[in-house]
C-alpha cells in the first residue's frame, strides 16, 4: 500500500508514557513526515500533533503538568490546528477519569472516562479487534470501508458529556465510544498503529487534513 507523500510535519509528544516508535513509523510508511517533540515550545510551534499514551491517567496528567504542557495543549487544541490523541491520549482530552479520582484532564472535551463495570461478562482490560460504527461526518475515520476492524488494548473508555462528539462506537458487554472529533481535535481509543490497513488509512486521513 502506497500513500501519497504529506507535505506537513506531524509532530509526535513524546512525553514519556507513549508507544512513540510504532506511532511514528505508522506514520512514516502513509508518507508524513514526523517528528517528537517534547517542550512546550515545539508543542506551540507544531503544524500537527499527535498526543499518544498508554499507562495511567493521573500518572500522565502529573507527567504533563511537570512539563508545563497542559496550557499548551489547552491553547494548541483552541488554535484550530490537527491535533489527535491516541488511546490514552484520547482520555486525557477528557475532563476527569475514574483511574485517578481528583486528577484534571486537558478538559479539551466535557466528559470523563470510566471503567469496564466489575460485573462485565468479558475480560478485563479489553483486548482485542472490534467493528466500529463509523459517523458520516468523521474527517479522520473516512473511508475505512464496511464495518472496519481495528485494535483495542484498554480498561476505561470515555464517556463523551456531548454524543455529537462521537465518531465512532463499538461494543464490548455494551456499546461505548470509540473515537471522538469536533472541529480540528479527535481521539481515538484503539492503536491506528496496530490496526494494520483501516489504522494506517485513518493515519492517514490525518496527515491530510
Amino acid at each position: 500500500m502506497v500513500f501519497p507523500v504529506t507535505h506537513r510535519m506531524i509532530s509526535i509528544v513524546d512525553y514519556g508514557v507513549g508507544n512513540l516508535q510504532s506511532v511514528e513509523k505508522a506514520l512514516a510508511y502513509t508518507g508524513a513526515e514526523t517528528q517528537l517533540i517534547s517542550s512546550p515550545e515545539e508543542i506551540s510551534a507544531a503544524e500537527k500533533l499527535v498526543l499518544p499514551g498508554v499507562g495511567a491517567f493521573g500518572d500522565a496528567m502529573h507527567i504533563l503538568e511537570e512539563r508545563n504542557m497542559v496550557p499548551v495543549l489547552r491553547e494548541y487544541a483552541a488554535s484550530g490546528k490537527p491535533l489527535l490523541g491516541v488511546c490514552l491520549g484520547m482520555q486525557l482530552l477528557f475532563e476527569s477519569s475514574e483511574e485517578d479520582p481528583g486528577v484534571r484532564g486537558l478538559e479539551i472535551f466535557k466528559g470523563t472516562v470510566k471503567r469496564f463495570p466489575a460485573d462485565l461478562p468479558l475480560k478485563v482490560p479489553h483486548m482485542g479487534w472490534n467493528t466500529l460504527k463509523v459517523s458520516d461526518q468523521s474527517r479522520v475515520l473516512a473511508g475505512l470501508g464496511a464495518e472496519p476492524h481495528v485494535y483495542f488494548v484498554h480498561s476505561y473508555f470515555v464517556e463523551p458529556a456531548d454524543n455529537a462528539v462521537v465518531a465512532a462506537t463499538t461494543e464490548y458487554g455494551s456499546p461505548f465510544a470509540a473515537a471522538v472529533e469536533q472541529e480540528n481535535v479527535a481521539g481515538v481509543q484503539f492503536h491506528p498503529e496496530k490496526s494494520q490497513a483501516v489504522g494506517l488509512q485513518i493515519l492517514k486521513n490525518f496527515a491530510q487534513i
